[in-house]
């Protein structure tokens, strides 16, 4: 009797024998959860938003009207409207979304710390999949305005 003075054990409501449910539809959020947030479209912590197109005189003039459209952030990392996708996955995203068109053509925007050499393999690896045309995406430089008429 001196471990249980109160005998607090015997007061004590007896658990309920129906929750069996409730396990499951807690451990299905649990699985919800992470297929929501653990997806491709959610952005990584360390990404940076900070991406920048470069500039180039006469960007507007030799704009033209594409089909489909791709970001390279990094050299391994590439954004399509599926997700972020390698270099080796481009490939077939390229073969893929070459057949979905009649005259398919690509737009490329690589940020501007990406070296040219990956937009050539890109070019390159689109036309081998049956783009018609691919542009590398780019914006008129700033002009500088002294704030005179």
């Amino acid at each position: 009797m001196i471990t249980r003075p109160l005998d607090l054990a015997s007061r004590l409501r007896p658990e309920p024998r129906s929750l069996d449910w409730l396990f499951f539809v807690n451990g299905g959020l649990i699985v919800l959860f992470f297929f929501l947030f653990g997806s491709r479209f959610v952005l990584a912590p360390g990404l940076g938003l900070n991406f920048q197109v470069p500039t180039v005189a006469g960007a507007v003039s030799g704009a033209a009207l594409t089909t489909h459209r791709i970001s390279v952030v990094r050299s391994d990392l590439i954004l399509v409207d599926e997700g972020s996708i390698n270099a080796r996955d481009l490939r077939a995203w390229l073969v893929r979304e070459a057949k979905t068109t009649k005259r398919p053509s690509l737009l490329v925007l690589v940020g501007a710390g990406v070296p040219t050499t990956d937009f050539t393999e890109i070019a390159s690896a689109a036309f081998a999949a049956g783009f018609v045309h691919v542009q590398m995406g780019a914006q008129e430089p700033a002009t500088k305005t002294d704030g005179r008429r």
